[in-house]
């Protein structure tokens, strides 16, 4: 079964307004579900988006014996059992990568875990190499048979120092997670920034973890005894990513739209990137005022780790970039293939020159015609729904319900209460694009 989109287009004309709400953050709410492993009593979490992603890590974590309630829409209570499952199921760990964060609390906590190779989006090479070198330097045994991991620490783990040679969001939180219950101090260099980090420590935190540096490039970890909840309630930060692609819909389409339960300050890259293309955008505490302009000027982006330009949002910039009045460049530094998805758009009327795997050049102005075209992955998906609402004519957006749907909560409602003409059918035939 497939989900699709049916989405009648604006011709280009700037008609979209009202007001928008930001969800919970996908990237948060899916490491503080892996992160409650590391509690010795029941954890409430607020705010969660209700999205694939969350679905497949608590059906994965209830696989594992965590016992799940969900009393409302956005809340959610996790209990970990003592008889605690330590293998990962298969057939969910090849769907959804960020299930790789549950390793770091689960061998802490139990001196081993079991999974096999991760799997997820197709957006480039992401290799688990550093989990598994990081677990060995904590003193962990690794083997791997049949595709499959097996990790053992029977006296526990101990303190660690990492350099990580990437920064990488699920690896830092991996081994903050595992250094909570490690013996002695870890410290993790070169770690990742990004607001999720600071908002899942700061929860740990307060819940009897000893970890300091969030934020910054060096986050050291001194191991205790496991955490409680009791006193606290975890609220989910708003998600920057699902801000950001409004924000993008809003510069080229809006008379006026208001993105409120969000902060702006995580936006500070897109918010001045759109305002040098000739936006006009009002930040306020917890909201982002947002106008098109009657004329677009290209720019360049180049993607980096946080405060950079988000890599989840550059899918969504490019279709940006398309209706800019002249050239602009884009450069992903942080996965391989992530601009694959420029192809597709071709199709519909965008004109690009791919210089390598990591840039491409956007010809605007162009004209995109509404037609028919399956969503690659999550971010280029809703990349293709802004282009299908800038376009011309009907547009038929395939895979919504493998792809748009792990991330983006209710989206088809938002999209339509600021006045967008759209439309989720479900087909059982083959899906076939020209």
């Amino acid at each position: 079964m497939s989900d699709t989109f049916v989405i009648k287009g604006l011709g280009g004309q700037k008609t979209l307004r009202g007001t928008v709400a930001i969800t919970g953050a996908k990237n948060a709410a899916l490491k503080v579900l892996a992160a409650t492993v590391l509690f010795r009593d029941t954890v409430t979490l607020k705010n969660i988006p209700e999205i694939n992603d969350v679905q497949q890590i608590t059906e994965l974590l209830r696989n594992m014996g965590a016992e799940i309630s969900h009393p409302n829409t956005s809340e959610y209570k996790v209990s970990i059992p003592q008889n605690f499952s330590t293998e990962l199921s298969p057939s969910i760990v090849k769907r959804l990568r960020a299930s790789v964060v549950i390793t770091g609390p689960t061998l802490a906590r139990f001196g081993k875990v079991s999974f096999s190779s991760p799997g997820g989006c197709l957006i480039g090479a992401r290799p688990i190499d550093l989990f598994i070198e990081g677990f060995k330097k904590m003193g962990a045994k690794v083997t791997f048979k049949n595709d499959s991991y097996s990790i053992v620490a029977p006296q526990g783990l101990r303190g660690a120092e990492f350099f990580l040679k990437n920064q990488s969001v699920t690896v830092t939180e991996t081994f903050v997670f595992a250094g909570v219950l490690a013996q002695g101090i870890t410290t993790i260099k070169n770690a990742a920034m990004e607001p999720e980090i600071v908002d899942l420590v700061d929860f740990l935190n307060k819940c009897g973890a000893k970890i300091f540096g969030a934020g910054t490039p060096t986050i050291t970890i001194t191991g205790g005894k496991l955490l409680s909840a009791k006193k606290h309630i975890y609220q989910t930060m708003p998600d920057r990513i699902d801000a950001g692609s409004f924000l993008i819909l809003g510069a080229l389409t809006a008379k006026k739209l208001r993105i409120i339960h969000c902060n702006p300050a995580h936006l500070e890259s897109p918010i001045e990137a759109l305002r040098s293309a000739g936006v006009s955008i009002e930040t306020k505490k917890n909201e982002i005022i947002v106008r098109a302009p009657t004329k677009i000027k290209p720019l360049n982006i180049k993607t980096h780790e946080y405060p950079g330009f988000p890599t989840d949002l550059q899918a969504p910039m490019t279709v940006f970039l398309t209706q800019a009045e002249g050239e602009s460049r884009v450069f992903e530094t942080i996965f391989e293939s992530r601009l694959n998805y420029t192809e597709a758009l071709t199709g519909i009327g965008a004109r690009f020159v791919v210089m390598d795997p990591h840039r491409v050049l956007v010809q605007g102005k162009t004209e995109l015609c509404g037609k028919k075209i399956i969503s690659p992955d999550l971010r280029a998906g809703l990349a293709f729904v802004i282009a299908a609402i800038v376009a011309k004519g009907e547009s038929v957006i395939h895979n919504v319900n493998t792809t748009i749907d792990r991330g983006y909560e209710d989206i088809e409602r938002r999209l339509k209460d600021i006045g967008v003409d759209i439309e989720r059918r479900s087909e059982d035939e083959e899906i076939v694009c020209n």
